[in-house]
């Protein structure tokens, strides 16, 4: 199989044949705009996975939450075992007499709606992806270069809103 250039084709279903150049430019704007969309479902799906991200922290517990910096090794190692016991690592295994500050910070409950909603994104993600791949594989050359264009214009305008959501 090879690209052509022609002004007929069938693209995804039947009742998408495309014959003459009217059609063809409506279909390759069409697919340029379903790239577009699946550019900006690409990144509204990293912006739900970084709100995700911040919502399921694990739980920590308050009194380990503010715990003293760790200072570097020191350079010379005494002989005796006295600098063991006045280390950081064996001043953290002691426990805390203080009880009240071990409250557990837990995630909101709206991380399984961010979850499900990110996974219906996949889903329409993929099957979209999907969609333009064979349009691709129609083989010609004007819906080919609608989805590259559609990517590129996607990308272009999609991705700085990254920098923004941060």
């Amino acid at each position: 199989m090879y690209f052509q250039a022609s002004s007929s084709v069938m693209l995804l279903f039947n009742f998408w044949n495309v014959h003459g150049p009217g059609g063809m430019v409506l279909s390759v704007f069409v697919v340029l705009l379903l790239t577009v969309i699946y550019e900006l479902l690409k990144v509204w799906k990293t912006t739900l996975a970084q709100q995700f991200k911040r919502n399921s922290a694990p739980p920590v517990p308050a009194a380990f939450a503010s715990a003293p910096p760790c200072s570097p090794p020191e350079q010379e190692r005494p002989d005796n075992s006295s600098a063991l016991a006045n280390s950081l690592s064996e001043s953290s295994l002691v426990t805390t007499e203080n009880t009240s500050t071990t409250a557990v910070i837990t995630p909101p409950v709206n991380g399984w709606l961010l979850h499900c909603l990110q996974t219906v994104l996949h889903i329409v993600q993929v099957v979209l992806g999907y969609m333009l791949m064979l349009c691709v594989m129609s083989y010609n050359i004007w819906i080919f270069l609608g989805v590259i264009v559609g990517s590129l214009l996607g990308y272009f305008l999609a991705f700085p809103l990254l920098g923004h959501v941060k």
